[in-house]
């Protein structure tokens, strides 16, 4: 384990290295807005400037893709180039090394869950820079694809996310931009090459709501087949809805990601069940046993993680798995990360392969069709919980 960690670290530096002399070869194409100026002058940020912000940005998260990914693909030298005074400074570049070294666990925990990705792509999109001295935020969008090794042979084709940064840059006073930080901004944060975090809950239960037992984690799981027609639910629509509108939100219902909301994945869950036949249950927003949403007007429990399982426990639409392996399309998983009582994350399965493998997708971070075994893998210390719908 030792000496795969140290080969991992010197293949970072090595990036490191290269993309900072890229960045310092390119000093010239850029002005050093400092240049024979007082030490009060600002930096001024033309285009130049955020088109390196965005290269910079780029470059991080494709490095965390790239970790995840099989070793012949992820040594592949990077080619894009940089302009300018941009760089990362010494305390991000020791955050980079620690995160890559924890997907690199990730995807050893990965491959022993029998799953890996043959290649991956990452693009970032610069959304806005907002300047106030010599500090720069930004703003960004980034887009990723994984694809799926035939480990099993019955893999769907990719998976991928849409995900949102915001990266503060400090420059100094010769006129050198430095990468300080990078923050989430999806209330999600549940990436694949995202960090484990440690999670704060917004609802607590107590002994009067209903409860589910946890779902093992373990494979093979206890044969449990789904039948598809008893509960008169149209389990493809739920799975077509939540594909299509994974990435691009329906309009006719509001958005809860991002700016403190409280994030979207169990409004998204809500929605495509209601368009596969669930009904609403009218009445006070506050009533778990009520269940309803539109553009106007949402349930806790159309919204609510801790809700919503109670809401589906209650009225019987749910009944608990033993085992998230025993999940089939239409079904949810929710998550808790920290073991607390109280429920994180909601999502929906989509896709099962032949060998019996469920794929989610889900909203805050947007996500198509990631496996339970990379969930798993990311959090295998959670607690999960497996609805059969």
């Amino acid at each position: 384990m030792k000496s795969r960690k140290v080969s991992r670290t010197r293949r970072r530096a090595t990036i490191l290295t290269a993309a900072a002399a890229s960045v310092v070869a390119g000093v010239a194409l850029l002005p050093n807005w400092s240049a024979g100026a007082s030490t009060t002058t600002e930096p001024e940020v033309d285009a130049k400037t955020k088109a390196t912000f965005q290269k910079l940005a780029d470059a991080v998260f494709t490095d965390r893709t790239n970790a995840l990914v099989d070793e012949s693909a992820a040594d592949q030298p990077r080619t894009d180039g940089f302009s300018g005074r941009v760089a990362l400074s010494s305390g991000a570049a020791r955050t980079e090394d620690s995160a890559l070294d924890q997907l690199g666990d990730r995807k050893d925990r990965l491959a022993r869950l029998g799953e890996k990705y043959s290649a991956a792509n990452t693009s970032v999109s610069l959304d806005r820079t907002r300047v106030r001295g010599r500090t720069a935020v930004v703003a960004v969008t980034e887009t990723t694809t994984l694809t799926y090794d035939k480990v099993r042979g019955d893999e769907p084709k990719s998976t991928g996310f849409q995900a949102h940064h915001e990266l503060t840059f400090t420059a100094d006073k010769r006129g050198n931009w430095r990468l300080t930080g990078i923050r989430e901004t999806d209330d999600g944060g549940f990436a694949v090459n995202q960090l484990a975090k440690s999670r704060t809950a917004a609802t607590t239960t107590d002994d009067t709501m209903p409860s589910a037992p946890r779902a093992a984690i373990t494979r093979p799981a206890p044969s449990n087949p789904k039948n598809f027609t008893a509960s008169g639910y149209d389990y493809k629509a739920m799975a077509a809805y939540a594909e299509k509108y994974w990435r691009t939100y329906n309009t006719a219902y509001p958005d809860f990601n991002g700016q403190g909301a409280g994030g979207d994945c169990t409004n998204f869950v809500s929605q495509s069940l209601k368009a596969g036949g669930w009904k609403h249950v009218p009445g006070y927003v506050y009533d778990y046993t009520r269940w309803f949403g539109n553009a106007d007007i949402q349930s806790h429990s159309f919204v609510g993680v801790n809700e919503w399982s109670w809401f589906a426990l209650n009225s019987k639409r749910v009944t608990s798995l033993a085992n998230v392996y025993q999940m089939d399309v239409g079904d949810v998983l929710q998550v808790d990360f920290d073991k607390d009582g109280s429920k994180d994350h909601t999502m929906i399965v989509t896709y099962r392969s032949p060998q019996g493998v469920p794929y989610l997708t889900y909203h805050s971070t947007n996500t198509y069709r990631r496996s339970v075994a990379s969930v798993i893998a990311s959090y295998p210390n959670a607690a999960y919980y497996a609805y059969r719908t």
